[in-house]
């Protein structure tokens, strides 16, 4: 039976930590403060962003939510954007995507200033990431990594999962995960396969994997017969299938679950496997932008 991989629980760690560093901050009069842009009424954009400001509140970290009209123009978004980035009260800033479909969702991203970007999406955060070689490197460029991404790196590295060596394959290659996943597993000296609607027999290139990421946003579609026993799976997909009886969300990932854990050497379970992870690393991010914005140590 595969050891259930908890995000909740590392994500409590890694909120614990970066409380200590906010109040640390705090004491030398710099207030970490995060500006979150909602642009429409989407119930998940919406549950994601007071997710957000409720962690925010937790850590000591200043929230300045601003909720625009489904019918905002791009010129007032970037108008706002630029009012962010002018104010020294905040330091990061994080646009909730989807946006409209009015909306060109890259020019919003790249109009935050990379120093301001703390969900690791501008092109220049991007670039910089693709450039190191390591682990290392990356550690020690100060660059704003993605959040998803860099959690799931914390989850394999708190976990004790050995990425060194291991042969990882990523279903999926989109920007938000995919792709700077797989970079960050090569930075940890994995050696890395990204699958898509163009591999050719998808589940005999998954029975290679020692680390299988799923993030293909399509429920279930990684069985007991695409994975090999002892691999470790990260499941990134959040696939709402309808609701319970009580009215609340059912939710899958893109792996099912109950087969794919008979085989595996660890799991993340959806609920509460990947998802908290992402918000754990935004805060990490607010706080390390307060920080270099400031010049406080």
């Amino acid at each position: 039976m595969a050891q259930i991989i908890s995000g909740n629980e590392v994500s409590k760690q890694i909120q614990a930590e970066t409380k200590v560093e906010s109040e640390a901050l705090r004491s030398k009069g710099v207030v970490p403060g995060l500006a979150t842009v909602l642009v429409g009424e989407d119930p998940a954009s919406q549950v994601y962003i007071g997710q957000k400001i409720k962690t925010c509140n937790k850590l000591g970290i200043e929230s300045f939510h601003h909720h625009l009209s489904e019918k905002a123009t791009e010129s007032e978004i970037l108008g706002l954007v630029q009012k962010l980035n002018n104010d020294p009260k905040v330091h990061g800033i994080l646009c909730q995507l989807p946006l409209p479909k009015h909306i060109d969702s890259d020019k919003i991203l790249v109009a935050i200033s990379p120093n301001k970007d703390v969900d690791g999406f501008h092109l220049m955060n991007m670039g910089k990431l693709l450039s190191k070689k390591n682990a290392r490197e990356i550690s020690e460029s100060g660059i704003y990594l993605p959040c998803t991404p860099h959690g799931i790196i914390q989850l394999l590295r708190r976990t004790g999962i050995p990425m060194a060596g291991a042969e990882a394959v990523i279903v999926g290659r989109s920007n938000i995960v995919g792709k700077p996943v797989a970079l960050l597993l090569m930075a940890e000296n994995a050696t890395v396969t990204i699958c898509h609607t163009g591999t050719k027999d998808l589940g005999e290139v998954c029975r290679r994997a020692d680390i299988l990421v799923a993030a293909i946003g399509k429920p279930k579609v990684v069985t007991a017969d695409m994975v090999k026993n002892g691999v470790t799976v990260i499941d990134v997909g959040v696939n709402r299938i309808g609701k319970t009886p009580e009215g609340k969300d059912m939710l899958v990932g893109d792996v099912d679950f109950d087969g794919v854990k008979e085989k595996a050497r660890a799991i993340t379970p959806v609920p509460g496997g990947v998802g908290p992870m992402t918000i754990a690393m935004l805060m990490v991010n607010t706080v390390k932008a307060a920080r270099l914005l400031s010049g406080v140590k």
